[in-house]
């Protein structure tokens, strides 16, 4: 493992998916643990996608964790898919998650609302109500955190949710992440948390495995912050921790003063 720091962000390279996933899950577990020893009840957000896999899996099999004092906020929802698509990120995270322990409470974004504008003030006001203490979140090809592309994404959005046109590269991932048959079966349009939102959480977890992110770790990391690659913006949290494998670090130079090796 190596571990090493690009200004505020704390970066850790695993061997594999598997036991980048561990180590990210022992991080929530004890984020959770911690602010549960401070406060009643905690908030948290979570990504869908598959590169949540193994952290979701690993998390679930904590025996300790009084889920039962945790508030549970999905991150983004597609729009014009079938409320029964397996595709939705309700749908998985039901599945890998909601299902599996025993939450206080779930809000899920509906993606078959009327009014998709008016379903983001609803989910808006229940995100208002308190802190956030925690977001579980990716690193799209793009760059993008949630659905925050490069097109869309606003440093300094004055919006807590809103409707975005997805860009073509976000759609062609979820058919590289063997979601979708097609580029053409890719919703063109989602709701999703802005990034002011997310990086009001006190804690970032984002989980980054695989060979089609190298490009995009590479961007985060190394790139100046902009909203070319919104994910640049993790470094400046007070918080955050990105756990990242062998193959989405491979196109890193490494050549970091602050570079620990453990």
């Amino acid at each position: 493992m190596e571990e090493f720091r690009v200004e505020k962000l704390s970066v850790s390279v695993y061997n594999d998916r598997n036991s980048l996933g561990k180590a990210a899950a022992d991080s929530v577990e004890e984020t959770l643990l911690e602010g549960l020893r401070e406060k009643a009840q905690l908030r948290v957000v979570f990504a869908a996608a598959p590169s949540q896999n193994e952290m979701l899996g690993h998390l679930i099999s904590k025996k300790g964790i009084p889920w039962q004092r945790i508030t549970a906020f999905h991150m983004d929802e597609y729009l014009g898919l079938p409320g029964d698509a397996p595709q939705l990120f309700s749908k998985y995270l039901h599945d890998h998650l909601f299902s599996k322990v025993p939450f206080y409470r779930v809000h899920i974004l509906d993606s078959q609302a009327d009014d998709p504008g008016i379903e983001c003030s609803r989910y808006a006001e229940l995100l208002r109500e308190s802190e956030i203490d925690l977001v579980c979140m990716g690193i799209g090809e793009n760059g993008h955190i949630a659905f925050n592309d490069p097109p869309v994404a606003d440093f300094n959005d004055p919006k807590v949710v809103k409707v975005v046109e997805l860009d073509n590269r976000c759609r062609q991932q979820q058919v590289n992440d063997g979601c979708f048959a097609t580029f053409s079966d890719v919703p063109r349009s989602a709701i999703t948390l802005t990034v002011p939102t997310l990086m009001s959480a006190k804690v970032l977890s984002i989980v980054v495995p695989g060979k089609f992110k190298a490009e995009a770790v590479r961007g985060t990391l190394e790139g100046e912050i902009s909203t070319a690659c919104p994910a640049t913006i993790l470094r400046i949290h007070e918080y955050a921790k990105l756990f990242i494998d062998m193959e989405s670090s491979s196109l890193l130079s490494r050549k970091k003063n602050s570079l620990v090796s453990t």
